[in-house]
């Protein structure tokens, strides 16, 4: 069995920035030459999450205002109490999607649907440069 790591770098826009990786993913994957086995993609940081969504106009609308309905901007958070930075909402938007996603690897093919696309979803307040970490383990 085989370990290989990368990273990847992006730059996001603002908060609820939604960036498709699946190519820059795809491109690592296909650089690494391992067939089969499983791919681990995270983000590093506690205000950014990765998921998949199929990667559309109406969904990338949809998203972020599921997301203010369950986690609002507008109310009282601790962690905004103790830090004053404001994005209390961005991390606990962050933590109910989760920093990683695991895909697996068949015959050297990401196993993604027809419309399901990887996603680095920007939850905190401000631009970020993030740094993404694909971790292959197969063969």
């Amino acid at each position: 069995m085989t370990v290989i790591t990368k990273k990847i770098q992006i730059k996001s826009r603002s908060e609820n920035d939604i960036l498709d990786i699946t190519d820059k993913v795809s491109e690592v994957v296909k650089e690494s030459k391992m067939e089969n086995g499983a791919i681990i993609v995270f983000v590093v940081g506690s205000t950014a999450a990765i998921t998949t969504i199929e990667y559309e106009s109406g969904l990338r609308k949809d998203f972020p205002e599921m997301l203010s309905r369950l986690a609002p901007r507008e109310i009282e958070y601790a962690h905004d109490n103790t830090w004053h930075d404001g994005n209390g909402h961005s991390h606990v938007r962050a933590s109910l999607i989760g920093p990683s996603l695991a895909i697996p690897l068949i015959e050297g093919h990401l196993t993604l649907g027809t419309w399901q696309q990887i996603v680095l979803i920007e939850l905190d307040t401000r631009p970020r440069e993030r740094k993404i970490i694909v971790q292959m383990i197969g063969d």
